[in-house]
């Protein structure tokens, strides 16, 4: 089937609204939070009581290990450490950033949790704790070059909230005690020349180990509500794409979140099918919209919008789903893990993109309105409408040639 590509002026579009109702999702670890832990990894607010490290190789052999105060670091050592640190609560709840629950049999005597509350709880001073926490990792972490364990121990007085929002540090409610784990690939430095200012001369540089940002991590246990929450976890994953399966299941023993790649590719499966012959551009453009708007509206919220199973039919019966689809879309749902699909992880969020066998497309995810399908002659085509500016290969050039003017 053939497919068009036209551009129009702004007066021939009009735009669409969708009417979907979504809200927010449950309350667990927020950005706001993340935020104000990271605030503990700086030097006026240092929260850090010990420091643990444990460099591995590819062969999983301990190479080299750290154990002492965070404060007797070097200054330049505590500022690398404090970067990485705040990496390991960077990016998007329910991306990069997971919460999770301990399941009932993680807390008994013996499980999991059980055991990071030993390890908590020791302030890191237990050797054979931290050995054996090492011992977790290098066992169930699936990496096949060499990285850093680093481990924190941390203690923070919690400040109680004014009525306005603002911190009362001399009114504190209680003392936050977590620990924090970050793994860091750790590679071998690119080769070159480099500046010798002992010789002054351009020489060979020389080739060392470098510590990464970390790839992965965890909090435990979690900051929810500005409180500690011994029952939960944060889980810090770079890429929000491959779930770090052997650390959730092996060391922290919670049950294995859906990625936000695993996320997206359920959420458009369930679209496709439930709506079928309905699922055409329109429909699609609905829904990006009404989930673009969502996000927009809930931008300054500290907890991420999500979509559950009622919150998902809605939507599509927003847009187009009939009675025996929406059916058929409830059958489907019940084979999706976890309680709910995090918006943020289903759309994207930085181009809305159209894309066939002859071209690609990339358009303002906020700009959709300019975007409409039509039939001309029994073939789709696709309208983009135009200001007055438009570039050819870097070429500005009218939207309107001078012979369709004088025809027009």
């Amino acid at each position: 089937m053939a497919f068009g590509l036209f551009f129009l002026c702004d007066t021939c579009t009009k735009g669409l609204k969708s009417d979907a109702s979504l809200h927010k999702g449950d309350t667990h670890m927020n950005k706001k939070e993340c935020n104000e832990i990271k605030k503990l990894f700086t030097p006026a607010n240092c929260a850090i009581s010990r420091i643990c490290g444990c460099y591995v190789d590819a062969e999983k052999n301990k190479k080299t290990e750290l154990k002492e105060a965070f404060l007797s670091l070097p200054e330049e050592e505590a500022f690398k450490y404090f970067a990485i640190f705040r990496n390991g609560l960077s990016g998007t709840i329910g991306k990069n950033l997971l919460n999770m629950e301990f399941p009932i049999e993680a807390e008994k005597d013996g499980g999991t949790q059980s055991f990071m509350l030993k390890l908590r709880n020791s302030g890191l001073k237990d050797n054979e704790l931290v050995e054996k926490f090492y011992d977790l990792v290098i066992d169930n972490f699936e990496y096949a070059e060499n990285y850093y364990i680093i481990l924190i121990h941390c203690a923070y007085d919690i400040p109680a909230k004014a009525t306005d929002g603002s911190d009362m540090f001399d009114a504190s409610d209680c003392v936050y005690e977590f620990i924090q784990c970050v793994i860091c690939p750790v590679k071998l430095s690119k080769a070159g020349l480099c500046y010798n200012s002992t010789t002054n001369a351009i020489e060979n540089g020389i080739r060392d180990w470098r510590v990464a940002p970390p790839i992965n991590g965890f909090i435990f246990p979690a900051f929810n509500d500005r409180d500690t929450d011994i029952h939960s976890v944060l889980l810090y994953d770079k890429d929000g794409k491959n779930m770090p399966y052997g650390l959730i299941d092996g060391v922290l023993g919670c049950t294995v979140p859906m990625s936000a790649k695993s996320q997206k590719e359920t959420f458009q499966n369930i679209v496709k099918e439930t709506l079928g012959d309905k699922c055409d551009f329109e429909a699609v453009k609905l829904i990006h919209e009404s989930l673009n708007d969502l996000l927009e509206e809930t931008r300054d919220d500290p907890v991420q919008p999500v979509l559950n199973m009622s919150q998902f039919k809605d939507l599509l019966e927003n847009n187009g789903a009939d009675l025996e689809e929406l059916q058929e879309f409830e059958s489907r749902y019940v084979d999706v893990p976890g309680p709910s699909l995090t918006v943020a992880s289903v759309v994207n969020t930085k181009s809305f993109e159209i894309k066939t066998p002859e071209a690609t497309i990339h358009v303002d995810p906020n700009r959709t309105s300019i975007l409409e399908s039509r039939v001309i002659e029994g073939k789709p085509y696709l309208m983009i409408a135009i200001n007055d500016h438009m570039e050819v290969n870097g070429i500005s050039v009218k939207p309107v040639s001078l012979k369709d003017r004088k025809n027009g």
